[in-house]
């Protein structure tokens, strides 16, 4: 075995650990509202010449990301979330990880697209998101998986890659981070 497959099966491994008793219950809840910063891609921001339709000139996951995002879905899995809705940023590292943790159906969302190269587009998009989780039906569960300037902006909270946050929402859109589910 080479040394980055043993890295990344230790890596695997090390995610898969089942979620604590206290996350488990809040996880089973219904109204659960999760958001998780992209599992692991190497770099910072885009490379030049990004285009959203092509994947080959955006940062991407790793192997070890991949394998982080395969481990994260198992945990979820396993602490029995089951989310109505999966919705993700159009970037390719994001969109990946939605398919990787496997817990249904992804859909491309805007209003969690990267705006780390377009900071005018902060106070809008973190807006539309808003708007969006305040007129979520009350029992509905939903995974949403963006990048950290996402995170940020909606929860003052800078996420590792793959660390996800539960939170509850209220009726004008104010967030409240109820627990932080480390990447491990």
């Amino acid at each position: 075995m080479t040394l980055l497959r043993t890295l990344v099966a230790l890596a695997a491994l090390a995610v898969a650990a089942p979620v604590s008793p206290l996350v488990a219950q809040a996880l089973d809840r219904p109204g659960t509202i999760l958001i998780m910063r992209h599992a692991l891609a190497p770099g910072v921001g885009d490379p030049s010449g990004f285009r959203l339709d092509d994947p080959s000139t955006q940062r991407n996951l790793d192997a070890a990301g991949r394998a982080q995002a395969r481990a994260i879905g198992e945990r979820l899995r396993a602490a029995g979330f089951d989310p109505d809705r999966v919705l993700t940023s159009r970037w390719r590292r994001c969109s990946e990880t939605a398919e990787l943790l496997d817990l249904g159906p992804v859909e491309p969302f805007p209003a969690l697209d990267s705006f780390f190269g377009r900071r005018e587009r902060r106070a809008e998009q973190t807006e539309d998101l808003r708007h969006f989780l305040a007129d979520l039906p009350p029992d509905h569960r939903v995974m949403l998986v963006t990048h950290q300037v996402n995170i940020t902006a909606l929860t003052g909270v800078v996420p590792r890659s793959g660390e996800i946050l539960s939170l509850a929402v209220g009726p004008e859109g104010e967030v409240e981070v109820l627990e932080r589910i480390p990447p491990r």
